[in-house]
């Protein structure tokens, strides 16, 4: 029975796995549609307003100026995330920016050794370097010349400005987080993102052509706001509960081969054979942190 439920988490972690990587070519088919400012923005808000009855319903709304400074400062470094992902993929590809993204769990290591005062350990050494040579090699389509004249393209450049701030993310919840919730915590980062989108965005909302959106745009951010942020929430949240942070966070290693497969399904153009070795790469650095992590015994918080 046991096993068993070790095999079910698994696959809810793939299958949150798959949600996410859907999220880059859903954010590459309507990056040009809106501002990306006003498209975090209502990404945010939607998020905000369908998760608001489960809060009011599990915790109540109430909450202090203290704990909003707190989800305010988290919820920054995801808004600067957001805004550089969807400016980005105007000018890079979905599997760019996938491939790049590998890197934010080792820079949240990194960051944490300072804010936390963690220790990185030898798995994450490991996939530290493992994901940093996939993505570069993916990046530079396994081209030295181009690796060593560091001929990123704007997109890329900018996308990994994102994930230097999106590093953050993991740190300043460990080191701001105060015993509440993790629901209602996500809740008000989410709305105290939105509230920083509003200051950024606001001047430009009387300039959109509501109207003129189109359907293909909605559906994209009911996507967004439902799939990739309120259920691979609820999902990575019980992932950690029984595997631990570090074999939840090794699944981020899945999303550029899974954004390849979704390409290809979608009708998508064949792969550059020369990117494959470093799609390659970035999934041994999974099964070096899936297997260096230790078992659920070790990892299981109960």
């Amino acid at each position: 029975m046991r096993r068993l439920r070790f095999s079910t988490v698994h696959l809810l972690m793939f299958l949150c796995a798959v949600l996410v990587s859907a999220s880059f070519p859903v954010g590459a088919a309507i990056s040009h549609d809106l501002d990306p400012s006003v498209l975090t923005l209502v990404r945010f808000f939607s998020a905000s307003i369908l998760f608001a009855p489960i809060i009011w319903y599990r915790h109540g709304l109430a909450v202090s100026f203290p704990a909003l400074a707190r989800y305010s400062l988290i919820s920054a470094a995801l808004v600067i995330f957001f805004w550089c992902m969807f400016f980005s993929l105007r000018y890079t590809t979905a599997l760019n920016t996938s491939a790049i993204f590998t890197l934010v769990p080792s820079l949240s290591g990194l960051y944490a050794m300072v804010l936390n005062r963690e220790r990185l350990g030898r798995a994450r050494l490991i996939a530290l370097f493992l994901g940093l040579i996939g993505a570069l090699w993916i990046i530079f389509r396994g081209d030295i010349n181009q690796l060593t004249s560091l001929a990123w393209n704007r997109g890329d450049l900018v996308f990994f400005i994102g994930c230097l701030f999106m590093g953050f993310y993991t740190p300043l919840i460990r080191l701001l987080h105060r015993g509440e919730p993790m629901a209602l915590m996500a809740f008000w980062i989410m709305v105290t993102g939105t509230l920083w989108l509003l200051l950024l965005a606001g001047p430009k909302l009387v300039y959109v052509s509501w109207t003129d959106v189109s359907t293909k745009v909605w559906l994209g951010i009911g996507y967004l706001a439902v799939f990739s942020t309120i259920v691979s929430f609820f999902l990575t949240q019980y992932g950690i509960l029984f595997l631990g942070p570090t074999r939840v966070m090794a699944y981020s290693y899945l999303y550029p081969a899974l954004v390849l497969i979704l390409d290809l399904l979608c009708g998508g153009p064949l792969p550059e054979l020369k990117i494959l070795p470093g799609i390659v790469i970035v999934l041994s650095a999974m099964i070096v942190v899936q297997q260096m992590a230790g078992g659920l015994s070790k990892e299981d918080p109960r």
